[in-house]
Formats: structure tokens, sequence, C-alpha cells
């Protein structure tokens, strides 16, 4: 097969319709705003893009970084695009617990990594390959979803993501350090562009942290900073003192006005 041929089958064929009627199901008796829209389409768009096309056939076939693309764009993008897309009132009648989808989330990672896991997906693409996609999408939505849904305090997101990454972000900087090559599927099949498999396996794990570094990052920045606007309107409220300051001359305008009257008295 060459290369860069466009797959004839995906999980893209199947996933993005069957997302888009349910996501039409659930919103339409609900007001939804044009961007929350436009995150469900960006996600499409991905999904489409990366199991739609070319860099699928290099990920079944050549490239242990492009399947790495697949992966985080499947189990972090998508599903913070997903949750986002959803309204707010909708959204509430459903609570994740923090704890637990976090552990969901950083087990599915490393569990799939694995090497004897990994190279059993690639070698079952019609089956296993399916069920791995599909929980890195679930357990992705159920990391966002107390995040973006949750009724936390900022300060809480804050840490959850900083911790989210702190324990994910080993996985790719271990494959990016190791000497040799870990997944014998990709080990028996040729590379494209001149790469070794040891080159493409540094390379998959420096853009899997790095990508992780840059997504949690920013996220955890946004709630960090909304943390210490809380806080500092906290520690500095506005109203009580100006309203406490305005009444404050008051009283000795009614005084003074009370000793005038009796003195004409």
């Amino acid at each position: 097969m060459h290369p860069y041929a466009w797959p004839t089958e995906s999980d893209a064929f199947a996933l993005v319709p069957a997302l888009s009627l349910a996501y039409y199901l659930v919103v339409r008796r609900h007001s939804v705003e044009r961007r929350r829209i436009a995150c469900f389409v960006f996600a499409m768009l991905l999904l489409v893009a990366v199991f739609a096309t070319p860099l699928e056939t290099l990920a079944l076939n050549s490239l242990l970084t492009a399947h790495f693309l697949q992966n985080v764009t499947v189990a972090e993008w998508v599903p913070a695009l997903l949750v986002l897309s959803l309204p707010p009132l909708l959204a509430s009648r459903v609570r994740v617990p923090m704890l637990p989808a976090l552990v969901l989330w950083l087990g599915t990672y490393f569990a799939w990594h694995v090497p004897a896991a990994y190279d059993f997906a690639l070698r079952h693409p019609h089956s296993f390959l399916h069920l791995e996609h599909a929980t890195y999408l679930v357990a992705g939505t159920a990391l966002w979803w107390p995040v973006i849904h949750g009724r936390h305090s900022s300060g809480t997101k804050a840490a959850y993501l900083f911790g989210a990454f702190v324990l994910a972000s080993p996985l790719g900087l271990l494959l990016a350090l190791l000497p040799d090559p870990v997944y014998a599927f990709y080990e028996a099949r040729p590379t494209v562009w001149g790469l070794s498999h040891l080159l493409d396996q540094e390379i998959a794990g420096t853009t899997m942290a790095g990508e992780q570094a840059v997504v949690f990052f920013a996220a955890f920045a946004f709630y960090f900073s909304c943390f210490l606007q809380e806080e500092e309107g906290t520690a500095y409220p506005v109203s009580q003192p100006l309203s406490s300051s305005a009444r404050t001359p008051s009283t000795p305008a009614r005084h003074s006005s009370s000793t005038s009257s009796s003195g004409r008295a």
C-alpha cells in the first residue's frame, strides 16, 4: 500500500455521523450559542483530519508519530471540544467527580501504551483498535467534564489540571528517552522520510509531552488566573467600603442640622 493512500475504512466514517446525530438529538430542545456549535464542528473536523486522511494510512503502516497524533486528538482535544459544545444548563444535570475521572483517564492512557496492548490493538484494526479509540474518547470526556461543567472552585480546577499534566507527561518523556524501540508492530514495517524506528519513537514521545504541556498549561493558566481574580475580589471587596464611606459623612450633616435647629428654637 502506498504510504500516503487515502483510507477506505476509518473510525471517522462511523464516529462523525454518530456523534453529529447524538449532538443534534441532545441539544435540539435547548438554546445553544454559536461558539458551542463551532466547538462541536471543530471537533468533527479534527476527527476527519486524523482518521479519514493519509495520516490514518501512515499510523496503521509506517509511523508511530502519526498514531500518537491520533491518540492525543481523540483522548484530549476532541473530548475537550465536545464538552465545551454542550450548553451548561444541560450539562449541569450530569456530575462527574474529579478523582475517578483523573484515574480513569490516566489508567486508559498508560494501559494502552503498554507495548503488548499497543501492538495487539494495531494488529486488530477492525476490533481492538476501535475499542482503544473509544475508551480514549470516553476517558477524555470524563477528564474535561468536571473542569468545564463542574461546580468546583477555579483553584481546585487549576490544581486538577496541573496534577493531570504532572502525572501524564512522564509517559511521553520516557518514550522519547528510551534507547531502543519498544513497539514491535512498527519495527517490522518500513518508515518514511528516512526516519529510523528509534527516531520515530523519540519524535512521537517528544510531541506527546510537548502537546500536553501546551494544552494543560493553557487550561491551568486560565483557571489559575480566575482563582487569583476571585481571591483578589474576596480580599478587597469594593461595594461595602464604598457604601460605608458614603454613609459616614451623612451622620455629621444630620447632627449639624439638628443642632442648628435647636439653636434657632
